[in-house]
């Protein structure tokens, strides 16, 4: 790592660092509990002892009344699917990317905070890039780094194929994150499967670019980052963001997906904040909690 990479992933750190500790932290750990418990070893059985709890087999080969015991399960898989395709990287100044790498950094260090492995998988028409799950700053740096500058060869967007592979590769319960535009089709059902067997959150980065819309006028030629291709669109017919958002809001909430979208611009540490209050508290009245 070059000098002025190292450099700006500092910067980059130090930007995230006081959000994660005073904003997010605390409500990543209360909404992202560990998942049950997992067996440590056994001992001779005590009186008081809960006999369901009793290991039979062990028992019978000593001859002695053996319990299983158990400790709580606290590390935790969390993965970014990050989508890196032409229509996240290359608008004007890409500030499609430098929102989601901030989102991606602070999400990144609020799991490492939390003692969670935490993996990457960067995707465009392909999957492009993936790193293992893996705990300390050096993993969260190495995030950074590819969420700022890695290149991918793809243009396009296949969501499908992306959390297939996921599915292949990932059988443990993991929390997920998926960063995208999602202007791509057909992924509910893909997307709603992998929800069944993973803790599936969605963040929808989106590009309203009010300044263009206020000054632009009548006909105007636009081209498909990802594709090429050229059309002619009414610059005054704007509803078509607001089409997406609708239909992107009704996909997740019928995949029982929590949604949060993030304008370019917006303060990221607010919103992720925002989000992460407002699943905690929604999920403690359904609980009663």
């Amino acid at each position: 790592m070059n000098d002025f990479i190292e450099h700006q992933l500092n910067l980059l750190e130090l930007k995230c660092r006081r959000p994660v500790e005073h904003l997010l932290a605390g409500e990543y750990r209360s909404i992202f509990k560990g998942s049950g418990i997992e067996f440590e070893d056994v001992r001779l059985y005590q009186a008081g002892d809960d006999v369901r709890a009793m290991d039979w087999k062990v028992t019978a080969r000593t001859g002695e009344a053996h319990i299983k015991r158990y400790i709580e399960e606290r590390e935790q898989f969390f993965y970014l699917l990050v989508d890196l395709s032409a229509s996240m990287s290359h608008d004007e100044q890409g500030r499609k990317r430098r929102t989601m790498t901030e989102l991606g950094a602070m999400l990144t260090m609020a799991a490492i905070q939390n003692q969670d492995r935490v993996g990457l998988i960067a995707f465009t028409d392909q999957v492009e890039l993936v790193i293992p799950p893996a705990k300390g700053r050096s993993q969260a740096l190495r995030i950074m780094d590819a969420l700022s500058n890695f290149q991918p060869q793809g243009r396009g967007t296949n969501l499908v194929e992306t959390l297939q592979q996921f599915g292949h590769i990932t059988k443990k319960r993991s929390i997920v994150f998926v960063i995208s535009d999602f202007l791509t089709d057909a992924y509910s059902q893909e997307l709603q499967s992998l929800s069944l067997r993973h803790d599936v959150n969605a963040i929808h980065i989106a590009d309203t670019n009010p300044a263009t819309a206020k000054n632009a006028r009548g006909l105007m030629r636009i081209e498909d980052a990802e594709t090429g291709e050229q059309r002619v669109v009414d610059s005054a017919a704007s509803s078509g963001h607001q089409q997406h958002s609708t239909a992107l809001k009704h996909s997740m909430l019928s995949s029982g997906i929590d949604l949060l979208e993030v304008n370019v611009g917006d303060n990221t540490a607010e919103a992720l904040a925002g989000y992460f209050h407002a699943r905690h508290r929604r999920e403690a009245d359904e609980t009663g909690g």
